[in-house]
């Protein structure tokens, strides 16, 4: 789980990416230049992998290392599964 300061930091960057989205929005109905849109969806994908980069160095940092110094396999096979499946999910 993420840590009041963690959520903090997500909440600022989605409010922001949020602005960012409402700001493409206005320059899809004021007809703008469509490579100016373009910069500006590209600079909010980014900002989208950026606050998925905190949240899964997180994850990786408590969820997976606590089931990885766990005494369970069961649960370290999940872990190792589910991080398995999240590479691959950015892999495409």
């Amino acid at each position: 789980m993420l840590d009041n300061k963690q959520k903090k930091l997500v909440r600022d960057r989605l409010n922001r990416i949020q602005g960012q989205i409402g700001g493409v929005m206005k320059m899809i109905e004021s007809d703008r230049y469509c490579v100016d849109i373009l910069t500006q969806t590209s600079a909010i994908v980014a900002a989208i992998r950026n606050t998925e980069n905190i949240v899964i160095q997180n994850h990786f940092n408590t969820c997976v290392a606590d089931a990885l110094q766990s005494d369970n396999p069961a649960q370290q096979s999940e872990k190792t599964q589910e991080i398995m499946t999240l590479l691959a999910s950015y892999r495409r």
